[in-house]
């Protein structure tokens, strides 16, 4: 599984390299803290993979990891390889900022 860190996300966004972001956790969690990107909670990803793109880079990321990766996995096995987890998650995206 690809992953990505915090700080290589942003180094993506601040170059404006082109990438779809995607949300899989909860609509609440979503709306208490994002970093922006298209909400699909993960108990939802297999009745909407139609809207994930199977080509260009695409990031995943939940609170941990953990969800993401296994909405990749699941999504790996339908074929996709365009994928990348963002490691550790919103967590770690927070301690990066200082916003613990």
């Amino acid at each position: 599984m690809q992953q990505l860190t915090p700080q290589e996300l942003k180094e993506w966004m601040a170059n404006n390299r082109p990438f779809k972001l995607i949300d899989v956790r909860e609509v609440w969690e979503h709306e208490l803290f994002n970093i922006g990107g298209q909400l699909i909670p993960l108990g939802e990803l297999m009745t909407r993979k139609a809207e994930i793109p199977t080509e260009g880079d695409v990031v995943l990321y939940c609170e941990k990891g953990i969800r993401s990766g296994i909405a990749i996995q699941r999504l790996h096995a339908m074929g996709y390889n365009n994928l990348f987890n963002l490691w550790g998650g919103m967590s770690a995206w927070r301690s990066a900022e200082g916003d613990k």
